[in-house]
């Protein structure tokens, strides 16, 4: 089915495309600055990698919370803008917390704040980016965590670069460059990030009427828990995924495969490398074969790759893997938010929220359930879950051809 195209999108839909952008990228900048000190920290406060995993499971909990307060905040007059504004100024002040934490005790807590943060910024992001999909009437979403992918790659170099050469003990003076990233665009997208326009009262209703059947939507938000539950699965499935390589890669690389120094990191550059472009071309590809086809294609890409390294012997193969992997599986995440925007029009932030808790269970079995199987026997094995997840994500692809409601931009079945 073709795509309905708009007429040329105004400029406050252009500026506000360009603010939410920002905000994923600040995300992915401040995140991934965040996992790869987590060595840092280690050494600071003399902790073991048992604490490191439950402090990593905290932030995903408190992450948990800070999506249902993404929720009440949306539905409230500061809109999906008020939850990304607050959640910007709830991570840059976790990061500054952290950074300078003279503590366990102290880092454990602004730990828990950055979840929160994690957790707002992340709705409110999804939020905005399916806001101004709809107002362009095209697909967007994939280009829009190209921006979060490049980010965490700049945040990744910046750590690395700055590792051994500005101190990091007593204060993470790196890591305050994530505040500063935080606050100016937080500042940026309180300007300049879109404002949802309320639809006007039929004139054939009592306006007293409608302002009451308002309220009620607003307070009890139409959840297809259905389609909703299939979408979830999708999000698992990346962040199971995503997760598993940012974490085990390295390890992979070495006790696997028996790689030493930086031979080991390059799994999971590679890794990273591909999501971006993949990212990059993916919008373009859905206008073209639509949704549906791309995240069937995208799921079997991505399970090629994992197969690759489950049975890679030598590191160039496993590097391929990685690489292939990341080329399909960083389509997944934004199309099952962009089906998402589609399930329930006038109620698309609140379904956002919810599909955005999936992010973190997912992130929680990719770092524990892998890690869990590969001590138990070869973590060669622990990359089978995320493959089947995979596999179970390109039978269900027909799910993603979300029916459109009547006042949607976006053209129902396959074309999204």
């Amino acid at each position: 089915m073709s795509e309905v195209v708009p007429a040329t999108p105004v400029a406050s839909a252009r500026r506000a495309r360009v603010a939410v952008s920002l905000g994923f990228g600040a995300q992915g900048f401040v995140f991934a600055m965040i996992l790869t000190s987590l060595d840092v920290f280690k050494d600071r406060y003399g902790i073991e990698d048992g604490t490191i995993a439950f402090v990593i499971l905290g932030v995903c909990v408190m992450a948990g919370v800070g999506t249902v307060v993404a929720d009440r905040v949306a539905r409230s007059t500061a809109g999906s803008r008020g939850v990304l504004v607050r959640g910007l100024v709830v991570v840059a002040a976790a990061v500054a917390l952290v950074a300078v934490s003279p503590t366990f005790a102290v880092l454990a807590a602004g730990f828990a704040v950055y979840g929160v943060g994690l957790g707002m910024v992340d709705s409110g992001t999804n939020m905005q980016a399916v806001s101004i999909q709809r107002a362009y009437g095209r697909s967007l979403l994939t280009g829009f965590y190209a921006s979060w992918s490049a980010g965490g790659i700049l945040g990744s170099v910046m750590v690395a670069v700055a590792t051994g050469r500005i101190s990091a003990d007593p204060i993470g003076w790196t890591l305050l460059v994530g505040t500063v990233v935080a606050v100016g665009v937080c500042l940026i997208v309180r300007r300049s990030a879109w404002r949802e326009q309320s639809d006007p009262v039929p004139f054939s209703v009592d306006a007293a009427l409608a302002d009451t059947e308002a309220a009620q939507d607003a307070r009890k938000p139409v959840i297809p828990w259905g389609p909703l539950l299939i979408l979830g699965l999708g999000v698992v499935a990346y962040y199971v995924n995503d997760q598993a390589i940012s974490t085990w890669s390295p390890i992979f690389m070495h006790e696997v495969l028996g790689e030493t120094g930086t031979l080991t990191k390059l799994g999971y550059a590679a890794y990273l490398a591909m999501t971006l472009v993949s990212r990059l071309a993916g919008d373009p590809c859905v206008r073209r074969w639509g949704r549906v086809r791309v995240v069937r294609v995208a799921a079997l890409v991505g399970a090629v790759g994992l197969v690759l390294v489950l049975t890679a012997h030598a590191p160039a193969q496993a590097v391929l893997g990685f690489a292939v992997a990341g080329a399909g599986l960083g389509l997944i995440a934004p199309l099952c938010f962009s089906s998402a925007g589609l399930l329930a029009p006038g109620h698309a932030d609140a379904v956002i929220a919810r599909l955005n808790g999936f992010n973190y269970l997912g992130a929680v079995l990719g770092g524990v359930f892998v890690g869990f199987i590969g001590t138990a026997s070869s973590l060669r094995w622990g990359f089978l879950v995320p493959v089947v997840l995979v596999l179970a994500v390109a039978v269900l692809a027909g799910r993603f051809g979300v029916v459109q409601h009547a006042k949607t931009p976006l053209s129902a079945g396959a074309s999204a």
